[in-house]
């Protein structure tokens, strides 16, 4: 269970379920032509955890002190796992992660697409040991990372199978996906603020230089409330043009989806203490999975 809550395996589920739900939901509604077989998806689903899950321990490793202050209780490298036993998984994943990335390039006669695994995997060590420190550098990155989550389905699966015929639709589907993409960096880009919120302290200790070291908590929160209403905007806009035929997906993105981000927006504009960050990267957590969720629609709106 302690390995299990080292590579944060909900994060992981969610990566999981979101590429599932564009293979198995969003392609298959619109009919487009694939180019990975449900084995060799899995794999390129599997590859993706593992690099995620090594990024997740380095990540671990780097902020052992800084978790000591912000999260002791919750801290298991030293305590319940061996550094040596870390980092020996995160070597592990890795190689895991990038030789089934290889496979996957090969199979799919795009032998230059194995360098993203390579790519994400230095880039998830340069955050953990350097670029997290530099202000929103690293919130930046791990937001990319998390679209990035989504875009490889379609670059692994979609893109491969594109022909002049089927190109249309291809590019339909392959838009749609990238909305999705948008939506996860810039919830995961406030959610990385708010956490920076709960971490102050230790981030100071840690000579970390993060938007509320900066800025103050007063001055980040009131960023954090614009993100918010720029997020409520952005998703009326994006309903306005592009849903507005479709009431099913129309009812399920305003109630489960701009409601609760009016409600983040209320509660992040006097946000002050811990307790209240807590809540709000809750909250964000739970629009995340129920954005995930809405790409299961596809299937019954187009069915």
């Amino acid at each position: 269970m302690n390995y299990l809550i080292l590579i944060r395996y909900q994060n992981l589920l969610f990566i999981a379920l979101a590429q599932v739900f564009i293979k198995y939901s969003l392609f298959h509604a619109f009919g487009v032509e694939t180019a990975l077989t449900d084995f060799s998806f899995a794999l390129l689903v599997l590859a993706t955890i593992c690099i995620a899950a090594a990024g997740n321990i380095i990540n671990d490793i780097y902020d052992v002190e800084i978790d000591r202050i912000n999260k002791p209780n919750k801290v298991l490298i030293g305590k319940m796992i061996s550094e040596r036993s870390a980092n020996r998984l995160f070597i592990i994943l890795n190689i895991t992660g990038v030789a089934i990335g290889f496979y996957l390039a090969n199979t799919i006669g795009k032998p230059g697409f194995a360098a993203l695994f390579i790519v994400f995997s230095a880039l998830l060590y340069l955050y953990a040991s350097y670029l997290k420190g530099i202000l929103l550098v690293g919130n930046l990155l791990i937001s990319v990372l998390v679209a990035m989550s989504l875009i490889i389905v379609v670059l692994f699966d979609l893109f491969p199978a594109i022909t002049p015929h089927n190109q249309a639709m291809q590019s339909v589907v392959f838009k749609i996906v990238m909305h999705y993409a948008l939506f996860a960096f810039f919830i995961n880009l406030i959610r990385e603020i708010v956490k920076d919120l709960q971490d102050i302290n230790g981030d100071k200790k840690g000579g970390m230089n993060t938007l509320p070291i900066a800025l103050g908590r007063k001055r980040t929160v009131s960023v954090v409330f614009i993100l918010g209403v720029i997020m409520v905007l952005g998703v009326v806009f994006y309903m306005y043009e592009n849903l507005y035929k479709e009431q099913i997906l129309l009812l399920y993105f305003l109630f489960a989806i701009v409601a609760p981000l009016l409600y983040f927006c209320i509660k992040a504009w006097d946000a002050d203490t811990p307790r209240d960050y807590g809540l709000l990267s809750k909250l964000l957590k739970a629009i995340m999975f129920l954005g995930i969720c809405s790409i299961l629609l596809f299937k019954i709106v187009n069915s």
